[in-house]
């Protein structure tokens, strides 16, 4: 819930402690500058910070140039971002939006006024607007703060969902996050949006966005139970089991979280159910079935009870040659296809023990290299 130790006449103070780059845009800001969304959200809850989002009653590129870094303008959206004492900053003009059709990506217009610009948001707890002037009050035409203070996410007009229906799991991933819960009429309203009126990367990209939150778990499961998403059978269960799976260090830097749980909750099917089921006699077997896989796909096959899994990432893919195929080249082998079979076969000793030494890996790859296919 919303933090009482932030008075409304302190916020701009408040915001500019927590974020210090903000001093270097009040300077070389010449018209007005807002503080709105998740920074001034986040500071009421008593959060740290997070993403800065400004908006400019006026040429945004032009302050971002004053600012004197090198910002990236999206010209489309009159947006830029610059990066202050390594701290990014997103710019954007003040503006209104309008969409042609369900799911378009939407049509802007300049907007005369801050209000304006907050009508056009996701939900009022993200439409709230600070100035960049001292104890300068909240800017809360829509009510953001009462519902801050009642955790509620409340959409700002009936046809949100539908003019944009990855507003639906920015709903999830923030009611996840911060155990909010959806206002009655935006409850109502959530389970007709149709994901499928938006691209598919978009959809993805905002897909992985959750996942990659803290609590993506919680936000799949809230996805699901609005049907916007149809897990696979067992699908959450299954993301459960990865996720502590993930807190081995085996897996640190080995499969990226967020494509793991999307992967493990909503699918598409890949072959970890028989990679789990596999049988593994020997080290050679568990390394020819894990080589060339996605580490997602070993992942969930791990998680789904494949162990050989373990011993793979821990022991057999540590394993090298002392040979090369220059040894091989000396010995009398010419370069081609009897190249790799030799050195193919020595490997693969070389993890059942049946090589152990230099001399033995040699022996057994020239033996392969000689033998005709």
């Amino acid at each position: 819930m919303a933090s009482s130790e932030t008075p409304n006449d302190d916020l701009a103070a408040a915001l500019r402690d927590a974020y210090p780059e903000l001093d270097a845009v009040a300077a070389a800001a010449t018209e007005p500058v807002y503080v709105v969304g998740g920074a001034v959200r986040d500071l009421l809850l008593g959060r740290e910070r997070g993403d800065l989002d400004l908006v400019v009653l006026g040429d945004a590129f032009a302050l971002a140039a004053r600012l004197g870094a090198d910002p990236v303008e999206h010209e489309r959206f009159g947006t830029a971002k610059v990066v202050l004492d390594g701290h990014e900053l997103d710019l954007a003009g003040a503006r209104t939006e309008s969409y042609a059709r369900p799911g378009a990506l939407p049509e802007v217009a300049a907007a005369d006024s801050i209000e304006a610009d907050l009508a056009r948001r996701d939900f009022t707890v993200n439409a709230i607007a600070v100035a960049l002037a001292d104890e300068a009050p909240a800017i809360d035409p829509l009510g953001g703060r009462a519902d801050l203070e009642a955790g509620l996410l409340r959409v700002l007009h009936p046809a949100s969902f539908a003019d944009d229906p990855t507003r639906a799991i920015r709903a999830a991933r923030y009611a996840a996050r911060f155990g909010f819960s959806l206002e009655a009429g935006t409850a109502g309203l959530v389970g007709a949006a149709d994901l499928a009126t938006v691209s598919a990367d978009r959809r993805r990209a905002e897909l992985l966005r959750l996942a990659a939150e803290p609590t993506a778990l919680r936000g799949l499961e809230l996805l699901a139970e609005w049907g916007l998403v149809d897990p696979r059978s067992g699908g959450i269960a299954l993301a459960r089991a990865v996720e502590e799976q993930l807190g081995a260090p085996r897996w640190r830097g080995v499969a990226l979280r967020e494509r793991a749980l999307l992967a493990a909750a909503l699918g598409p099917l890949g072959e970890e159910r028989r990679l789990s089921e596999a049988v593994v006699e020997r080290p050679s077997e568990g390394v020819a079935l894990a080589q060339g896989r996605d580490p997602v796909e070993l992942l969930l096959a791990r998680a789904m009870g494949g162990l050989w899994v373990d011993r793979y990432l821990d022991v057999w893919s540590a394993v090298e040659l002392e040979i090369d195929g220059a040894d091989l080249i000396a010995a009398g082998v010419p370069e081609g296809p009897a190249l790799g079979r030799g050195l193919a076969a020595a490997r693969r000793a070389r993890l059942d023990g049946e090589a152990t030494d230099r001399e033995q890996e040699l022996a057994v790859a020239l033996a392969a290299a000689r033998t005709a296919t």
